[in-house]
């Protein structure tokens, strides 16, 4: 199944628009960190699971417990509960380094990657859309990303032509959907930019919006601007009770949605 009807499918049997940004950040210093690490992930994607449609993994999962070996244990515990899984890689190289990567990310077993457009298409990022157009997998464009500091390089003004003279984020997303990408990151704290993104993108691809709650992001709005997914991470996994906060963020999405 492609990725997108997977996440379709997933989405509608949990009644989730959630993706969990399971990115817990732990010191490795000894073997038993790592399984602490593995443990502390896994209790709370069991927790969590009948909330959230997709989990999304960053390097602070990938670095201590490895893409073959305890990571994987936590991606099969995501495929028993139906999610759809996600690597933050925001891949940035030249097109043999991408595509190599997104080979073994996809090997291990992961539903989509997330690519960064800096770095172009033409040798850079066509191998990794040719790898994952062939194996049924996703591509998602970071187009904004959710800190203060991005303005600084996403929100810069480009010149276009004589005429024409549009902020970086607007450029990239032209580029998902002249490169057929499956949908776009922007962050939940500038719903601004959200709402330019979705008139440029035209409901062609879904945008997941990340830094919702700790980093200021607010729920209704994000949804009112045309955000389909939330991505949080913080407010669920640093709840007293994971399970309780995932029940409750879901609700207030999906009132968030029928608002829209």
């Amino acid at each position: 199944m492609k990725f997108l009807e997977k996440l379709k499918r997933t989405s509608e049997e949990k009644d989730s628009r959630i993706v969990l940004a399971l990115d817990h950040s732990v010191q490795v210093r000894e073997q038993k960190d790592r399984l602490r690490i593995l443990n502390n992930a896994r209790f709370i994607l069991r927790e969590v699971a009948d909330f959230i449609a997709a989990l999304k993994v960053n390097y602070q999962l990938l670095l201590p417990l490895g893409l073959f070996d305890l990571l994987q244990l936590v991606i099969e515990d995501a495929e028993e509960h139906g999610l759809v899984t996600i690597m933050d890689c925001k891949l940035n190289d030249v097109e043999h380094t991408n595509k190599w990567a997104a080979r073994h990310f996809f090997d291990g077993g992961f539903d989509a990657v997330i690519v960064n457009p800096f770095v172009g298409w033409e040798g850079a990022l066509e191998g990794v859309f040719d790898e994952a157009q062939k194996r049924g997998r996703g591509v998602i464009l970071l187009v904004y990303m959710s800190h203060l500091g991005a303005k600084e390089g996403y929100g810069r003004m480009v010149i276009v032509n004589e005429k024409e003279a549009v902020p970086q984020y607007f450029l990239f997303a032209r580029k998902a959907v002249e490169w057929g990408a499956d949908g776009v990151i922007v962050g939940a704290t500038n719903p601004e930019v959200i709402e330019r993104v979705r008139e440029v993108l035209r409901g062609n691809q879904l945008i997941f919006s990340p830094g919702i709650g700790v980093q200021g992001g607010r729920i209704a709005r994000v949804f009112r601007s045309g955000a389909d997914y939330a991505i949080v991470g913080r407010m669920i996994y640093e709840a007293r009770d994971p399970r309780k906060a995932a029940e409750r963020i879901r609700r207030e999405v999906n009132e968030a949605l029928r608002r829209v």
